[in-house]
Order: structure tokens, then C-alpha cells, then sequence
């Protein structure tokens, strides 16, 4: 056979390359048919066996038994067949045993060839069959090389990339570092299997708290939400199917012990752990902890919200860069504008004067259409009539006045604020003028520039 001790290769191979035995096998008997038909010819039907104890290898050629050839490499004379098998007949078929060593050079390279192509490809689609499955899930690895920003991470059986972005900031490794991350994606890909880790994934932070918390793992506690600024801050809300099951001191451990070995893997990242609540106003509340929350505001057709805390915790809902009332937007689903009270009061008293300009609005009114989410006379003069009838419970001939009221007001506020806008730039070119007087005094008495002149007759040199 051109191949010796074919079972001592297969079974290691299968062991150091993790691939089936059976495929290996398979590969084998392709490799050496096409090996046979480069000899004998492409018609030739072959069958290869293979004895798995004994690793013995058979290949058969079979004919068939025919009156007159027309093919040699599938078919045979009666008086040939007869050679083989003395009791043979015209339409039988019969196996004829061959001689590997008879295929030669260029048949044994092409088998080798063969042999090596289907292993690779075996190779590949068992590194897929093997990572598909940790897709989701953290692994372990070790830095191998560095590639254009991406680290190449050994993971025993295979090679995973960490790209630029999937990196944490300010994270440095060299070469033999062990790195802990998330599987990103499993690609099958012409060349392989290509494996995405990432670090700044908000599962990986998901996958770290099954790892250090049993309640998460065992089902007991569920993270319902997980945002992330990688390396600066992260929240993740969590709920508990036990009553007696906290799941925020679940997460903690016992003097944060838990949650400081997540700290710790993400390089100090910063990690607020809230409970989840049906209640949204209550969830936007613990959300945005440690600010405390004064009151909510809820638009449900938008999923908006407006969060009023008192002045002293604005800074703290916000948070640095507005990270905080950020993740939380994220981890509620919702958007939440955060207002200070002082603020809030002024919008609110700015609202009711606004709508108290309507003949037909006093203050419990302004107060009503307040509370219904119209702010100002511009919200009244947007309206439709329907709504209004249904808000200040009047007719609709009524309701369609004070729209066309509100119209007229936002109007003449328009026409007010024009004439502010004029009289200001009025008062602007006057100042000017005045101190283009006095320069030109100084200078000797020469007639002063008119301002709208100079404007015009600089815009004439650009223009030459």
C-alpha cells in the first residue's frame, strides 16, 4: 500500500486535530479511488474497504461481463471473467482485487494530494462544529501575535482575532498573556473557521455575572437588561423568581466580593447593579441610581420620559459625559430627559402663563391642558378640535375658536419677536456707527464710515 500504517495516522490525527474518525476514513477511500480511476481509467467503478481493527486496506475493480467491450475500464469479456470466476456470466458483475502498489507515482501523489485537501477541509469544518457551539459563551485563550491593531489569540484548537474595537480602552497585553473573552461570532469561512471575540460586548459582561453569581447561573436571579461604556461604566438590571432571593445583593456577594471580581476583569470598570420593576416609572427610578428621583412624567405613545430630581442630584442623573442617564436609557428601553426642579418649575410657570393668554383659560384649565401634554399656546394652535373638546369639555365650535385664538397669539408672539429681533441689530448698527464716529474723530475730524457701507463695500473687494 503507498500509505503505510494508515491506522497509526488516522488515530492521531483524530486526536491532535479533533476530527471523526469516520470522516478520516471517508477522506481515505476517496482519496484512493480517485488514485485508481487516474490509473485504470474514469469510467472504472472502485470500492475501497477498510478493516478498522487491523487498518488492512482492500480496493476492488469491478467489471462487468459482457459479450464485446466497448469500455475497457468497466467492462470485461466472458473468457476474461472466467479467469476470475469459473462460473461467471454474461450481465454479472464481478470485483477484481488490485494491487495498490500498481497505481504508481503520479496516482499515489494524487491520492496524497487528496488525502490532504479532504483532512484540511475536515479540519475546518471540525474547528466550526467545536466553536459554533461557544458562540455567546466566554473562553479562554492566550495572545499569540498582534495584526494591524487585532490580537490573535491561541485557543488550543484554534486561532480567534480580538479586533481594535472589541478591545477594552487602556487594556494592554504582549505576547503569551492570558485574555478571557466573549465569542463574538463563529464565520465559516473558504479558509476556515474565523472566531470574533470581543471585550466590550454587553454580554460578555452578561456572561461574566453566570460565571461569579450560582443564583444567575441556576436561573434564580435573570439579568432582564445589560448596557455598557466599556472601561468607564455599566449597569445591568436584574430580577428574582424567589421572594426570599435578593437579586441585587445576589449579584453584590458578600462584601461585593462578586461583583469586585467583575470590576476587576473589566480593569475597574464601574458597575451599577438595579433591579428590574414591571412598574416603569419604578425601574427608571432605580435606573438612574444613585440620583434620587422627585417626580415622572410618562408619554407612553413615545416611551418617553421626563425625570425631574431636585437640583442638588442633576449632576449625579446625568453623570459624567452623560453616561448615567444614558445606560439607563438603554437598559429601560425608554428616553428620559432629566430636568432639575428649579427648571421644572420655570418651564411649568412659563407653560401656564402661555396658556393663560386664551380668553377662555384660567388657571385650573392651564393646570388641566398642562397635565395633557400642552405646554403652550403653540401646542393649542397645533391641536385638532377633537381633542381639545375632549380636554376642556366645551363644543366644538367653541374648541375651534380658541384654536384660531391660539393661532392669532402665536402669530402676533411671531410679528413681537421680529420686531425685538430688528430693533436689536437697529440698536446694534447704531453702536457701531456711534464708536466709527469716535475713532474717526481721533484720527482728525475725516467724515465717519457708514457700518452698512463698509459691510457693502467690503462684500464688493471679495467679489473683484
Amino acid at each position: 500500500m503507498f500509505i503505510t500504517d494508515i491506522k497509526r495516522v488516522i488515530d492521531q490525527v483524530s486526536r491532535e486535530k479533533g476530527i471523526d474518525s469516520e470522516v478520516l476514513i471517508t477522506t481515505l477511500k476517496e482519496a484512493i479511488v480517485s488514485a485508481a480511476r487516474k490509473k485504470i481509467g474514469p469510467r472504472a467503478d472502485i470500492e475501497v474497504h477498510y478493516d478498522e481493527k487491523s487498518g488492512d486496506i482492500e480496493v476492488f475493480h469491478f467489471k462487468e461481463v459482457v459479450e464485446q467491450v466497448e469500455y475497457a475500464d468497466s467492462e470485461l469479456t466472458l473468457e476474461e471473467g472466467h479467469e476470475y470466476d469459473s462460473e461467471c456470466e454474461i450481465g454479472d458483475s464481478l470485483g477484481i482485487l488490485i494491487d495498490t502498489e500498481d497505481f504508481g507515482r503520479i496516482a499515489a501523489q494524487s491520492a496524497k494530494q487528496v488525502i490532504i485537501q479532504k483532512m484540511r477541509e475536515a479540519e475546518r469544518n471540525a474547528i466550526y462544529e467545536n466553536f459554533i457551539h461557544k458562540k455567546g459563551k466566554i473562553i479562554n485563550g492566550i495572545v499569540q501575535r498582534f495584526d494591524r491593531g487585532s490580537l490573535v489569540v491561541n485557543l488550543g484548537q484554534a486561532e480567534a482575532v480580538l479586533r481594535p474595537r472589541d478591545q477594552m480602552p487602556k487594556e494592554n497585553y504582549k505576547r503569551g498573556d492570558r485574555i478571557r473573552a466573549y465569542v463574538l461570532d463563529v464565520l465559516e469561512e473558504s479558509k476556515g473557521a474565523q472566531i470574533l471575540l470581543s471585550r466590550t460586548h454587553p454580554e460578555f459582561l452578561t456572561e461574566l455575572f453566570k460565571t461569579e453569581v450560582p443564583e444567575v447561573s441556576e436561573g434564580i436571579v435573570t439579568i432582564r437588561a445589560t448596557a455598557r461604556v466599556p472601561g468607564l461604566r455599566a449597569k445591568i438590571a436584574v430580577s428574582s423568581i424567589d421572594s426570599d432571593v435578593d437579586p441585587v445583593g445576589a449579584c453584590v456577594g458578600m462584601k461585593g466580593n462578586r461583583v469586585q471580581s467583575i470590576v476587576q476583569e473589566l480593569r475597574g470598570e464601574k458597575i451599577d447593579i438595579v433591579q428590574w420593576s414591571p412598574d416603569i416609572a419604578r425601574f427608571v427610578c432605580n435606573a438612574l441610581s444613585p440620583a434620587e428621583i422627585a417626580r415622572v412624567i410618562i408619554d407612553e405613545d413615545n416611551q418617553s420620559m421626563e425625570v425631574i430630581v431636585s437640583d442638588e442630584y442633576l449632576s449625579i442623573a446625568i453623570g459624567k459625559g452623560g453616561q448615567n442617564v444614558s445606560l439607563a436609557c438603554e437598559i429601560t428601553g425608554w428616553h428620559l430627559e432629566v430636568t432639575s426642579e428649579e427648571d421644572y418649575s420655570r418651564e411649568v410657570k412659563q407653560g401656564y402663563d402661555s396658556l393663560m393668554k386664551l380668553s377662555n383659560v384660567g388657571l385650573a384649565m392651564a393646570e388641566t391642558l398642562f397635565k395633557a401634554g400642552y405646554a403652550s399656546v403653540q401646542d393649542i394652535s397645533e391641536a385638532s378640535a377633537d381633542d381639545i373638546v375632549s380636554i376642556m369639555d366645551c363644543l366644538p365650535e367653541e374648541a375651534l375658536a380658541t384654536i384660531e385664538e391660539a393661532r392669532q397669539i402665536r402669530k402676533q408672539e411671531r410679528l413681537d419677536l421680529e420686531q425685538e429681533r430688528q430693533a436689536k441689530e437697529a440698536a446694534r448698527l447704531d453702536r457701531e456707527k456711534a464708536r466709527l464716529t469716535k475713532e474717526q474723530e481721533s484720527d482728525g475730524g475725516k467724515d465717519p464710515v457708514d457700518p452698512n457701507a463698509t459691510a457693502a463695500d467690503d462684500k464688493e473687494d471679495a467679489v473683484e
